[in-house]
């Protein structure tokens, strides 16, 4: 848990630095044509992170990596870090040069609803040609932290997205203003943060004796292992992702400011799951890996029913609050400068719908782990296929009532089917059983969380209320709300018999 609390934490940070950001970008361009060209820039290249990055390559590189370390000596474990950082940083050059000759495509591919705009449509496709680099730098910074985090050195790939925020911060703020395309400056500074994401992370590699030399053999024995695990990966463990680029295509046919809309909404539901979810997948799949590793599967499945108490504990109250709360949150954060009364109605409807499916979101982490510590890569490719394809179909069925909302809530209904299908796949495998004491463990959150909610309903207040407020006003005014739910919720668990040895780690 000490580890968690360490990455959990300084992704404390970034996400609040990362809020920073959103509310300047907010303040100085507001939901409209630019930022709509923006996200989608920023979004193709991420979503790649995603894959090449913490994605599919992390949860094959650290159950091989950990296995190395374990089993084998240090110069065997070089050895591996440095094929493998030559194969990579290979295919990342490869593809980020492809996508910089491409780009016209990939926007076209991604939200063909542009082409309709030839101003929007050109202003996509220059920042994406600024921003595709972004991907070779950022997955190999991810490749850098699996390999800090499998020798426990959690707190500097924590620490690292700090930069990018850093850097958007700045670009908006004081170079935007110069230029004559004003929101090129985010462009731009996506670009840099990511060779400066990197350099950040070398000295630490430096420092364990594994700064790579990289290296290519064609028939490698750990890279092709690596390969054959994150092939399938790519599909299976980024089905969040795909299923969010959809929501952006469908909504690229919508009025402008919906790709927006569902951008702030999503940047706020990933708060709660990068700061817990994210963080104890991080810590959890070297554990496991080395569990694995060495056989004692039972330390593995308590791992696993652990981290799902936590998991319950935390995010159930997170879901309800940012439910109830959605409207007030946007306001608070968002309604300033070119951010209008609009903006913020229409962005709390799809916070509410992503907000349904934080559980799932979170759950998919974690589970996902425990198929991937075992180098089980087909099983959640399966689940990612039918939660894809789920989501594909209830895109269709739920856009024309709700529009952009829809697609948020066809998202999360496929997380929650995902997660499901993972947690029924552990558990037919024989890998995972439950510790004592669930139902009971689930009736307090349960009770705890309905006496918040009441609570929050009772006291927020409609929403002319809170746009009627000054910034410092709402901000206020909802700090304490959470707060008084912190305590109410906590006070509640308490007084219904919950204690933390609850949720230790036996």
């Amino acid at each position: 848990m000490k580890s968690t609390a360490v990455v959990g934490g300084l992704t404390l940070i970034s996400r609040i630095l990362g809020f920073i950001r959103d509310v300047v970008i907010a303040y100085v361009f507001g939901a409209s044509t630019s930022t709509d060209a923006f996200f989608v820039a920023f979004k193709i290249p991420n979503f790649m992170r995603r894959l090449f990055g913490e994605g599919a390559f992390s949860q094959a590189f650290i159950p091989i990596i950990s296995e190395y370390k374990t089993q084998r000596k240090q110069a065997e474990v070089k050895h591996l870090v440095d094929h493998v950082a030559g194969h990579l940083g290979g295919v990342l050059l490869l593809v980020t040069v492809i996508g910089i000759v491409i780009a016209p495509l990939l926007v076209l591919i991604f939200a063909p609803g542009f082409f309709q705009n030839k101003e929007k449509y050109d202003l996509t496709v220059a920042m994406l040609q600024i921003t595709f680099p972004y991907l070779l730098f950022i997955a190999l910074t991810a490749f850098a932290g699996a390999v800090l985090n499998t020798y426990g050195r959690f707190a500097v790939p924590a620490l690292t997205p700090v930069l990018l925020n850093v850097c958007l911060i700045g670009a908006a703020v004081w170079i935007a203003p110069s230029l004559e395309q004003p929101v090129m400056a985010l462009a731009y500074a996506v670009f840099f943060a990511g060779v400066i994401q990197l350099a950040f992370q070398l000295p630490f590699l430096h420092r364990l004796h594994l700064l790579p030399k990289p290296r290519f053999k064609r028939h490698d024995e750990g890279v092709s292992r690596i390969y054959r695990l994150m092939l399938p990966a790519l599909f299976g463990v980024s089905v969040s992702q795909i299923n969010l680029l959809i929501d952006t295509l469908m909504a690229s046919f919508l009025v402008t400011g919906s790709i927006s809309w569902l951008y702030y909404s999503d940047r706020l539901m990933e708060f709660p799951l990068a700061i817990f979810g994210l963080a104890l997948a991080t810590v959890m799949l070297p554990d496991l890996s080395k569990s694995v590793a060495r056989g004692d599967m039972q330390t593995y499945s308590k791992t696993l029913d652990w981290a799902l108490r936590w998991i319950f504990l935390i995010v159930i109250p997170s879901m309800l609050g940012l439910i109830v709360l959605a409207a007030p949150i946007l306001a608070t954060l968002f309604h300033n400068g070119e951010f209008s009364d609009n903006d913020v109605i229409r962005s709390s409807h799809s916070l509410i719908a992503y907000s349904i499916g934080l559980v799932g979101f979170v759950l998919i982490k974690v589970l996902a782990s425990g198929f991937y510590s075992r180098q089980d890569t087909r099983t959640p490719v399966k689940i990612g296929v039918i939660a894809m394809v789920t989501n594909m179909v209830l895109n269709l069925i739920l856009i024309w009532p709700l529009a952009h909302a829809g697609l948020a809530l066809a998202t999360s209904l496929a997380a929650l089917l995902n997660a499901g299908l993972l947690y029924r796949g552990l558990r037919t495998q024989g890998v995972f059983q439950p510790q004592p004491g669930w139902g009971r463990f689930l009736l307090r959150i349960g009770i705890a969380s309905a006496c918040m909610v009441l609570l929050l309903w009772w006291g927020s207040g409609p929403l002319s209320l809170w746009l009627s407020m000054d910034t410092w006003a709402r901000a206020l005014h909802l700090l304490g709300w959470i707060v008084a739910a912190l305590v109410v919720y906590f006070a509640s668990l308490m007084i219904l018999g919950f204690r933390l040895h609850h949720v230790n780690l036996k």
